[in-house]
């Protein structure tokens, strides 16, 4: 065996055959962790400056070519030494939906590429595409009625999936009664959250999401407590109002967390705050009006109630409805206590 290894052809086709393993080969297999970067700019409406650097490792004959939709004509390429190079692209439709296009002359090195996007708005666009990705879909840009539609249904869909803050509500109109005293109270809660969620979603002011909530619970318990007192001389009684305003002002940074886990528009943010609030009073009036066709559905399948006001209805459901909410409220408050200090 060791006078074969001897052999002078042996040992040279031993060392080829070292050698094609260890190298790459033209096919591309080879990852390079140096991506391509490509950005693209918005000047002007409609005209777009394609920018891309090439990793050094790509070879000066397999640079690769970036190339926007058939809509877009070019208006020249600039090379700036071995590996920057630009192109000015006139385009008559905007890009949203549309793909842009890598193209590599020879073959694929296997680089990912990071691609970064810069309308004429402001809003911008990043994504890294995987080595074998040679298309991107530009993502659609912001509108207006888009912005409205979304963050609408989100605020609908948040409020009715708020125990909380749909219990609150519930507390609310038993406080208020009359249908005059229900819509003012319903208004200042929907006034004072309406200012600190906009001012929280802003980052005018920043409060601890588990103390927000766990001072909502507790809302929550002192409007039952007062309902199951009874005590009707009380400022609470008197003036509801001045509870669903305060509260609503703690009640509006919880709303402004879910926003905040959603996020926000880059460049329609008064339109989504605007919407997603509107989408909480549709969500909370809707619910109303389903509690009360609820009620009044019930008093007119039975006979001895249907005698009865519906303020009346209101104050026999009043105490067991308060121990119910409130005894749930305490629940939430020490769940959320119990994690806030843990």
């Amino acid at each position: 065996m060791a006078s074969l290894l001897l052999r002078p052809g042996l040992v040279v086709l031993l060392v080829v055959i070292l050698a094609l393993w260890l190298v790459p080969s033209g096919s591309g297999l080879a990852h390079d962790s140096r991506p391509l970067y490509v950005e693209i700019q918005e000047s002007a409406p409609g005209v777009y400056t394609v920018s891309w650097k090439v990793p050094i490792t790509v070879a000066a004959t397999n640079v690769p070519d970036i190339a926007l939709p058939e809509t877009c004509r070019s208006l020249g390429l600039m090379v700036d030494g071995a590996t920057l190079r630009s192109r000015r692209y006139a385009c008559t439709t905007d890009l949203s939906d549309e793909a842009v296009r890598i193209s590599y002359p020879r073959y694929n090195p296997s680089a990912s590429t990071l691609m970064h996007l810069t309308r004429l708005s402001g809003e911008s666009h990043s994504e890294v595409l995987s080595p074998d990705q040679t298309d991107w879909i530009v993502p659609a840009s912001e509108r207006t009625w888009q912005v409205a539609r979304d963050y609408t249904g989100l605020g609908i869909e948040h409020i009715l999936k708020g125990f909380d803050h749909l219990l609150f509500i519930v507390c609310l109109v038993l406080l208020s009664q009359t249908f005059r005293r229900v819509l003012i109270t319903i208004t200042g809660f929907t006034i004072s959250h309406s200012i600190t969620l906009g001012a929280a979603a802003l980052e005018l002011v920043t409060v601890p999401v588990a103390a927000v909530e766990a001072s909502i619970a507790l809302s929550i318990v002192f409007v039952a407590t007062e309902l199951a007192r009874d005590r009707r001389h009380t400022l609470t009684w008197r003036y509801p109002i001045a509870v669903s305003s305060s509260f609503g002002l703690l009640h509006g940074f919880g709303f402004a967390a879910v926003l905040s886990e959603i996020g926000l528009p880059q460049t329609e943010v008064p339109a989504a705050l605007l919407f997603f609030n509107i989408g909480v009073e549709v969500g909370q009036i809707g619910f109303v009006l389903a509690a009360v066709g609820l009620f009044l559905a019930f008093r007119a399948l039975l006979p001895r109630l249907r005698q009865k006001s519906f303020v009346d209805m209101l104050s026999m459901i009043q105490q067991p409805s308060a121990y119910v909410v409130g005894t749930l409220a305490m629940f939430w408050t020490f769940e959320r206590v119990s994690s806030y200090v843990a």
